[in-house]
Parts: C-alpha cells; structure tokens; sequence
C-alpha cells in the first residue's frame, strides 16, 4: 500500500469538505453588518468546484484525485484502478472528511458556543427540522443521486482518457462537479460522494443531531450504484483506448 497515495486522498478529500461543506455553512447566507453578503448556490456550487480543481492539481498526480468512494468503485469498474487499492482508498477518503467536518463543527462550537445543527447533511424529504432543501422524495433523491454520479464518472473518464486534452482534465471535472451542485442543491444539497456525506453526518450525530446520520445509507448506496454505473458505460459504450492506469 503506498502511504503518499493514501495521504493524498485524505488531504484532497479533507480540502473537498472544507472548502465545498464549509463554503455552505460559513458564507453561503453571511450576514456583514446590516447587509447580506452571502455567495448563494451559485458560491457554495464554484466552492465545491475549485476544491476538485485546486485538488486534482496539487495531489492528483500522487493518488488520481478520486477523492470519492463513488469515483474510487466508479473507475475500478471502468477497469482504471486496481481493486486491491479500493478499500484503503476508501478509509483515507472517509478519515479526510471526518476530519473536516469535526474541524468545521468545532470551529462552530467556538464561535456561538451552541449545537453545530446538522453541518450542511444531505437528506431527503420534507421533514420540517431536516431532509431535501426542496422537499423532494427519497425516491426523488436516489434518482437524482444514482443519474448525476453516474454523469460524473462519465466526464471523469472522458476528460482523464488518452485521448483527451492534455492537462485539462482536473478543470472539466471541478466545472462538472459545479453544474451537479447547481442542479442538486435543492434536491438533496449534493451529495454523489460518501465521504462527504459520512463526515458531517457523524460529526451532527456525535453533537446529538442524528437525522442526518439515520438517512446516510442513501447517500451511499446511490453514488455508489451512479458510480459504477458511469464506469460501465464509458468503458463499454465511449471508450475508444484501452486506458489501462
């Protein structure tokens, strides 16, 4: 097992939930003074983006920058990566946002000295305290979940192919990973990775708010289905290389 590899996969998923979870608890409503400063969906969406980005570039030549069990499953099923790396992949990527979201949650236990609420979780349906921004279904939810994971591996393997521009594709894919956010905010506030679902879910938990935790099943299964999913279909229906890595 390489060590810089797994370091890497934390690190990169840590900067993930910081930088994307973060962006959507700290500043996605700010409040500067008398007038709200927040950045929105379109901010919390380019937040989740340029961690993908700024990621796959400073770490994603050690490790591949899966940065995602989903990705990680998605592109072993695309026959990319070896399956006898999955499992410590997937430790170091669920450590990393662990990590982040108890960095986050202790941060907001500092500032007010109050509960840390539910850390941005993904959910689904229309529970007033918690579920889907929008109300939407658990139907719904894996739906969309299983069909935007399964688009993200798609353009994961295209961008990363031999055949595909040279260097470019850390930016296709932070860009892809922003227009997922766009969509699927209010449907689920984005999950397609369950590391980054399973870090603040845990970290809510321990602080005594368990929704999140009790609804996270979804947000592995479907990823993980949309993952593998996406893998298949590129590499038996688009690939035109053998793209062995």
């Amino acid at each position: 097992m390489n060590m810089k590899e797994l370091a890497a996969e934390f690190i990169g998923t840590f900067w993930l939930v910081l930088g994307g979870v973060g962006s959507a608890i700290f500043a996605a409503t700010f409040l500067g003074g008398d007038t709200e400063i927040g950045i929105g969906l379109l901010g919390v969406s380019l937040a989740f983006g340029l961690t993908v980005v700024t990621g796959a570039y400073a770490v994603g030549h050690i490790s591949g920058g899966h940065f995602n069990p989903a990705v990680t499953l998605g592109v072993a099923a695309g026959g990319r990566f070896e399956s006898s790396k999955i499992p410590g992949y997937i430790i170091a990527q669920v450590l990393g946002a662990i990590a982040a979201a108890g960095l986050m949650g202790f941060i907001i236990q500092e500032a007010d000295g109050g509960t840390i609420g539910t850390l941005a979780s993904n959910g689904f349906g229309s529970d007033a305290d918690f579920g889907s921004p929008g109300g939407y279904s658990m139907a719904a939810v894996l739906v969309a979940e299983v069909v935007l994971t399964a688009i993200f591996l798609i353009v994961i393997m295209g961008a990363t192919a031999k055949r595909a521009a040279a260097g470019f594709g850390g930016l296709a894919i932070g860009l892809c990973l922003t227009l997922i956010h766009l969509i699927s905010i209010p449907i689920s506030n984005t999950s397609v990775n369950p590391a980054r679902s399973t870090g603040p879910a845990l970290i809510a938990a321990v602080d005594g708010t368990s929704a999140p935790l009790e609804q996270l099943w979804l947000f592995w299964v479907a990823p993980i289905i949309g993952g593998i999913l996406g893998g298949l279909i590129y590499k038996y229906l688009l690939d035109a290389d053998t793209d062995i890595a």
